[in-house]
């Protein structure tokens, strides 16, 4: 059972609806009552020490959810490093696992792939991110703005299960499950060149986002395509350029 002691307002409230989220049954008291028999994890705020013999976790009011991962890893057995597999894309599937647990999962933009990881990854213990190789381009981007924190480059081939009904938009995170938990090969950058099928698909882009149905030149394609410009910055070059 989940014990939860604290006298922090904060803390309490953080943890508790963390808890509720999550459906995981647990219990409250005060800080100076006996721990029921059962318990078999403690949290606790910040304000003082609690004399226990069960495993305690210190939960900070900055970051409740935190402390929840820890207890959820502490029950489950699950120790071990932190592995964070990315499924690279427009909107990249993110999964964060503690062991075998996965403690947290993500849907964002691609422009905020390196800024979760660096989050998630805050403070834990011999961390590791793994990235499929799709999207090529969007992967490599991701990688030179990722921490500085081991990668390694997974072969995604088949790592998206198949959706039944209800289950659309999931594919990205699930695919990224499965990429944490495939070994790949360590890198620290990936040098691509945009195909000429990229180069034609960031043009096509181009002229749909367009509001005068202008269409970027193959050069300012490149520029996209290896993440130095966004669509809309190619688009306003190519308007200034006449």
């Amino acid at each position: 059972m989940i014990v939860v002691a604290t006298e922090d307002f904060e803390v309490y409230h953080g943890v508790v609806n963390e808890l509720r989220d999550r459906g995981v049954p647990f219990t409250t008291i005060e800080p100076d009552d006996p721990l029921p028999d059962r318990a078999s994890v403690l949290v606790t705020g910040p304000e003082r020490e609690i004399d226990s013999d069960v495993e305690t976790v210190r939960a900070e009011p900055e970051n409740p959810r935190r402390a929840v991962e820890e207890v959820l890893t502490a029950l489950r057995g699950g120790g071990g490093r932190t592995i964070v597999g990315i499924d690279p894309g427009d909107r990249p599937g993110i999964a964060v696992l503690e062991g075998e647990s996965v403690v947290a999962a993500f849907h964002v933009p691609s422009a905020k792939t390196a800024q979760v990881v660096e989050r998630e990854l805050e403070d834990a213990t011999s961390p590791l991110v793994r990235i499929g190789d799709g999207a090529r381009m969007v992967g490599a981007r991701i990688i030179d703005d990722l921490p500085d924190v081991p990668v390694e480059l997974v072969d995604e081939t088949g790592t998206t299960p198949y959706l039944g009904t209800g289950a659309r938009g999931m594919g990205d995170v699930l695919a990224a499950v499965n990429i944490a938990r495939i070994a790949g090969e360590e890198i620290e950058s990936r040098d691509v060149e945009p195909t000429a099928g990229e180069i034609r698909t960031i043009k096509e882009r181009s002229r749909e986002q367009s509001e005068d149905n202008r269409t970027i030149g193959e050069g300012l394609a490149r520029r996209v395509a290896v993440g130095e410009l966004t669509i809309d910055e190619a688009l306003a070059e190519h308007r200034d350029d006449g």
